[in-house]
């Protein structure tokens, strides 16, 4: 028997049955925190402030999951908010894809982490929020008073973008098979000579199931199935069947990551590669929406009297993430939440497909803790291997 990882405040426990030489069984259990129920019976003002509290990796997606939920239940409209709101998330999304890569890949290899390098692209990122609120009030219902700083923002998208082309890739980003091939052989970043491990033979298709891609739903298509299903936040379902969420079902169209898809299949390298393509593109995405701000103040009050229900969806770095909840008397009397780790974690889902029938040799324990790695779960994860030879 072998065990990697351990669990913590929840967790995602993945259990290999193996005889023959083959994964014959696997069993998959998520055990997350109820934080939804900790926001019933909180004013807005209340849910917001708690929020951040409940969700440390991914607390401004959340926030903003939460904040568009509100804003629908009280007929708020922040759309001027939009353009900021992107590049917080998006920034957030970086940092959370640069621990996966600088301080998990390197673990992986064997190899020092490097947290010095994370905590400075986490501090140019924490910058932005200022940046745009000198207030610090953007992360609320409505909005606050959206002022852009646009030195301050530049510096911080450089700083950005300054550490992870020196950190992650030391070179100009691969943009095909070939380029990828070539900077992952040069082995000159823990990325690359994580790379160039997960495109050995052994490694590159390994996980690649049929399972589909989770497609861009918008907020609604969630509250709809949130609210008329309380169990859809634990076992949720597209078209009847499970999806996969996360980088490589938003990037699959990226020439790159096709090419791996097409060679491959949705294994590892695809996976690995999809997520440097999204840190690849970090720097021109957030000048981007840096290029659509403008000035706004926080909407308008929209009339409604405390009572209403509203939903909210936005892209974390590991996946689509939703909320939906509803309001009576001012205060949150129903909340229901769907996280990436639901869909690519669910019993039958990705990971689960991904391993089964996969070959019980010695690299299995490795193999598997990657794959479960590339789906990215928000709690801590722990692979058991039984043989029953």
């Amino acid at each position: 028997m072998s065990v990697a990882g351990a669990g913590l405040e929840g967790g995602v426990s993945v259990r290999l049955t193996t005889a023959g030489g083959r994964v014959r069984a696997v069993s998959v259990r998520v055990r997350r925190p109820a934080a939804a129920r900790a926001l019933c019976g909180r004013t807005p003002e209340e849910a917001m402030r708690l929020v951040p509290l409940l969700f440390s990796l991914c607390g401004t997606a959340q926030s903003l999951a939460a904040t568009a939920a509100l804003e629908g239940a009280l007929g708020l409209d922040a759309r001027p908010h939009a353009a900021a709101r992107a590049l917080l998330a998006d920034a957030e999304a970086a940092t959370n894809h640069a621990w996966q890569v600088l301080m998990d890949w390197p673990a992986r290899l064997g190899e020092a982490s490097r947290p010095r390098e994370l905590a400075a692209l986490r501090a140019a990122a924490a910058a932005l929020h200022p940046a745009l609120y000198p207030a610090r009030d953007g992360l609320r219902p409505g909005g606050g008073s959206l002022r852009p700083d646009r030195a301050a923002l530049a510096a911080a998208i450089a700083a950005l973008r300054e550490g992870v082309e020196r950190t992650v890739f030391a070179a100009p980003p691969p943009t095909d098979a070939a380029e990828l091939e070539r900077w992952a052989g040069a082995a000159g970043t823990p990325a690359a000579r994580l790379m160039r491990r997960v495109l050995a033979p052994d490694m590159a298709g390994f996980g690649a199931c049929r399972v589909p891609a989770l497609e861009p739903h918008p907020a609604g298509w969630f509250g709809e199935r949130l609210s008329a299903d309380a169990a859809f936040s634990e076992v949720p379902r597209q078209n009847g069947a499970p999806a996969h969420t996360g980088p490589l079902a938003r990037r699959s169209a990226h020439p790159l990551v096709a090419a791996l898809l097409s060679t491959h299949g949705p294994g590892l390298a695809a996976h690995a590669a999809a997520r440097l393509v999204e840190l690849a593109e970090l720097a021109e995405r957030l000048a981007s929406q840096a290029d659509r701000l403008k000035d706004a103040e926080p909407a308008p009050d929209g009339g409604r009297t405390g009572h209403g229900v509203g939903s909210g969806a936005v892209e974390t770095a590991r996946g689509r993430l939703a909320h939906w909840l509803r309001l009576e008397n001012g205060r949150i009397a129903d909340c229901r939440i769907v996280a990436p780790t639901e869909w690519n974690f669910a019993a039958d889902g990705p990971l689960a497909q991904g391993l089964a029938g996969a070959a019980a040799d010695g690299a299995l324990a490795e193999r598997a803790g990657l794959l479960a790695a590339a789906l990215d779960p928000c709690v801590a994860s722990a692979i058991t291997i039984q043989d029953e030879d």
